[in-house]
């Protein structure tokens, strides 16, 4: 199994003989609009052409429809026969955008031998951005002589997220972890203290830091996640915090 890293939450995800395209955001640098008045977004550009980040995929799964999740490139760009898979919700805006193979995952879904299941999450840190910004959704991938990964997606860390790591016990889990913050919002994903707290929690998990570095109201960077790592103990080898373009294999 392998996972690249894209920009954001944009990911490469190949297992059971499969690759699947998480949240795709195809635009250039600054093509959508500031969120916190400081830069257009995204901030950086992709690492390779867009040809290359939706070449052979075969899955796409999209965990909610905020911009910075699913864009204008995204919805211009994908092959429109694409199979997409989505939370309940948001099936019926993803066909009106063209799209002709769209599925709701309710709870688990087979597909192509993986079994998808989706997780709940909550997008803010208190209940005024929680009704704002909407429902989100994770999803965990399960298949025959694979890491289970658990991809937890737009969601501050509370007892829901702390209780789907301890049972399910994931072999490596994706973290959206840039901190980021809308006026008086608090954290409305896992920032540097939360993606330390997932580390803890799961000793027995390979944690991969996501949606960092690519977006202006983004509190936590690359750099200070290591940073924050290293003063609490965690080592380079559970904590990975992939560059844009870069290849994990497992």
């Amino acid at each position: 199994m392998q996972i690249q890293q894209i920009r954001n939450a944009t990911l490469r995800l190949s297992l059971a003989g499969k690759t699947i395209l998480t949240d795709p955001v195809l635009l250039p640098r600054h093509g959508i609009e500031s969120f916190a008045g400081i830069e257009k977004n995204p901030t950086v550009d992709l690492p390779f052409p867009v040809e290359a980040v939706i070449k052979d995929i075969d899955l796409v799964m999209i965990s909610h429809l905020h911009r910075d999740h699913f864009d204008d490139g995204g919805k211009k760009l994908l092959p429109k026969a694409i199979p997409i898979f989505c939370q309940p919700g948001d099936e019926r805006a993803i066909k009106d955008s063209g799209f002709s193979d769209v599925t709701p995952v309710e709870k688990t879904i087979i597909w192509e031998g993986i079994h998808i299941t989706r997780t709940p999450g909550r997008h803010a840190g208190n209940e005024k951005w929680k009704t704002l910004l909407g429902h989100v959704s994770g999803f965990i991938f399960k298949a025959d002589n694979e890491p289970v990964v658990y991809w937890a997606g737009d969601t501050v860390l509370y007892d829901e997220i702390e209780k789907i790591i301890t049972t399910v016990k994931p072999d490596i889990i994706l973290t959206h972890s840039c901190g980021a913050v809308l006026q008086d919002s608090g954290p409305i994903v896992m920032d540097a203290e939360q993606t330390i707290a997932v580390c803890k929690l799961a000793p027995f998990a390979t944690v991969i830091a996501t949606h960092i570095d690519a977006l202006d109201h983004g509190t936590v960077s690359r750099n200070d996640l290591r940073d924050h790592a290293l003063k609490n103990g965690i080592s380079n080898d559970q904590l990975l915090i992939p560059e844009d373009g870069q290849i994990l294999i497992f």
